[in-house]
């Protein structure tokens, strides 16, 4: 019976005899016995190992490669090959010869250069012919003695290889790997089985096509469950990304600040634990930084609960639009208004013959015109915000607020609203006191968003991450009013990221992105302040980790020339 045919039967082969296993010359029954035990005891606990470790495993390269490794090890084979089905081929994924000194695929860094085989051909035709492709599609496993005289595959491709290396491939056990479910996910193809005492290539025995399909078994379920949980964690940070995108369709001038902040909160968390110093105990894991960037990633998702009007006030006056327009109306209307009060002031100096009277109505309607000019441009000024208003400048504002002019209904109003002289005299920034507490409330929206999800383990401390990067280290902060030693390492990296992006986003409807000079100066006046953590702080500029930023995300010209020396409280 051929190995195809073997494969074809629904009946496994009966035992051919004893497998090869260590045992001294001219043993007797009784220790021959005792060797076969401990082979296969030995043989079994390695299976039992393998097992966890697969289990365990969480990269893809590794866990295919520790397959196959496992698989030549347990069977004695001196090469293999492991595929995934990916559609409807096998993709090579690990290839191994030990005498021919060939591994390609998995952690080697050498990729494999061969085609996928095709399941099925292009008219949809099974492949019956290539072995690999015969196991996945009829779900049983192919054990061939010797692929010079088996019948019924095509080793063309195997000999051609032969001919150019100099190999002999012989023997071929492949094994298809299959799910919980039942699906095909892959082969396992292992290559010429070695003696262990003479050196010299045999058969698989029945007892490695069985060790192998155990394994393959074992293999397949640890493999579904590393690719299930990376599906999942690819859907989750999709999720989050579909968040984010929300947040950037609302508004464009967050979306780019939801991105760039997890960015720079890894790369000073990664500098942070590469430090000593007072931060020398602060270490991670790849879970831990898994964890952070998660948190990086969500710690502005509550601004999806933010007016857009708020997050887009651009200008004092601005809601759904710019109310400077109806204040630049209002003074048309008032110079409107005064000029027809100098027409009629002239039309009755020059009825009465006083062309003095009516000269003097001219002149005093022209200044008044200049006067609102003045007072339209300035106010025009005082809208667009900025760092800090002077005080004179804010009683200018309410002195033109107490103007008069005759509103729609004809009635004598007050120029400017209540609302509008409040919007006027911010005294820095666009947003007035009831608008910046409706901005701080989404970071309350995120700790309670955050805090109603089902956490797994390794993901406990997002909620923390994410909701402290507006604390601050001497407990002035938002929302909860920490200190420094109530918080983690990781918040406190993740309030200097949020921080130094904003200060240098070029993206704000309300300023221009500062320069690195600037920001840094802003940054050392909080440390100073107790603002922020003053070792995160200085980790930031010794490591220059200001400058990896900038170099991916700034402008050019706001890349400038920084003398660390005089970073106000920075010490090189």
């Amino acid at each position: 019976m051929t190995a195809r045919e073997n494969a074809e039967s629904s009946l496994l082969p009966e035992s051919s005899g004893i497998p090869a296993f260590p045992a001294k010359p001219g043993a007797t029954p009784a220790e021959l016995g005792r060797s076969l035990e401990t082979h296969f005891l030995s043989k079994l606990e390695y299976l039992n190992a393998i097992g966890i470790a697969l289990s365990q495993e969480r990269d893809i390269n590794t866990l295919l490669e520790t397959i196959l490794v496992a698989a030549k090890n347990l069977t004695r084979a001196d090469g293999g090959t492991l595929y995934r089905l990916v559609g409807d081929k096998l993709q090579f994924e690990i290839v191994r010869t030990d005498s021919l000194s060939i591994a390609m695929g998995g952690t080697s860094g050498n990729p494999v250069p061969f085609y996928p085989i095709p399941l099925h051909d292009k008219d949809g035709n099974p492949n019956k012919t290539m072995i690999a492709a015969f196991a996945a599609l009829n779900h049983k496993t192919v054990n061939v003695a010797d692929a010079y005289t088996e019948e019924g595959f095509d080793f063309s491709g195997t000999r051609n290889f032969d001919k150019r290396t100099g190999y002999r491939s012989t023997s071929f056990l492949t094994v298809p790997m299959k799910d919980h479910e039942g699906e095909i996910i892959g082969v396992l193809q292992l290559l010429n089985a070695t003696d262990p005492t003479t050196k010299k290539v045999t058969s698989f025995t029945e007892e490695d096509q069985r060790l192998a399909e155990s394994l393959a078994s074992q293999a397949a379920i640890a493999l579904t469950n590393r690719l299930l949980i990376q599906q999942l964690e690819v859907l989750f940070e999709s999720l989050i990304e579909l968040i984010n995108t929300a947040i950037d369709e609302k508004s464009p001038y967050t979306g780019g600040h939801c991105k760039r902040v997890p960015t720079l909160t890894m790369m000073l968390a990664e500098a942070a634990h590469a430090a000593g110093g007072a931060l020398a105990d602060f270490r991670m894991s790849d879970k831990d930084r898994y964890e952070l960037k998660i948190a990086g990633l969500l710690h502005d998702c509550g601004k999806i609960t933010t007016p857009v009007h708020v997050v887009d006030k651009a200008t004092k006056l601005q809601t759904i639009c710019d109310r400077i327009e109806m204040v630049d109306t209002r003074f048309e209307v008032l110079k409107r208004d005064a000029e027809i009060e100098m027409l009629h002031g002239k039309q009755r100096a020059l009825g009465a013959d006083d062309e003095e009277s009516a000269l003097r109505a001219e002149e005093a309607f022209l200044k008044k015109v200049a006067q609102y000019d003045a007072d339209r441009e300035f106010l025009r000024r005082m809208n667009v915000g900025g760092e800090r208003m002077r005080p004179e400048d804010q009683a200018r504002v309410s002195q033109i607020a107490r103007y008069t002019w005759r509103n729609v209904r004809g009635e004598q109003d007050r120029f400017l609203s209540k609302d509008e002289e409040t919007n006027l005299n911010i005294p820095a920034g666009t947003l007035n006191a009831d608008e910046r507490q409706i901005i701080n409330h989404h970071i309350i929206a995120t700790i309670k968003m955050l805090e109603a999800l089902p956490w797994p383990r390794h993901l406990t401390n997002v909620p923390e991450y994410a909701g402290g990067h507006h604390e601050r280290m001497d407990g002035k902060g938002y929302p909860k009013g920490l200190l420094r030693e109530q918080m983690s390492v990781q918040a406190r990296v993740m309030g200097i990221a949020d921080i130094f992006e904003a200060l240098t986003a070029k993206d704000r409807p309300y300023k221009p992105g500062k320069t690195l000079s600037e920001s840094l100066g802003i940054l050392g006046r909080f440390k100073e302040n107790g603002h922020i953590d003053p070792d995160l702080f200085d980790i930031f500029v010794r490591e220059k980790v200001y400058l990896r930023y900038a170099r991916e995300f700034l402008d050019p010209e706001q890349i400038d020339d920084v003398d660390e020396r005089l970073i106000p409280g920075y010490k090189p």
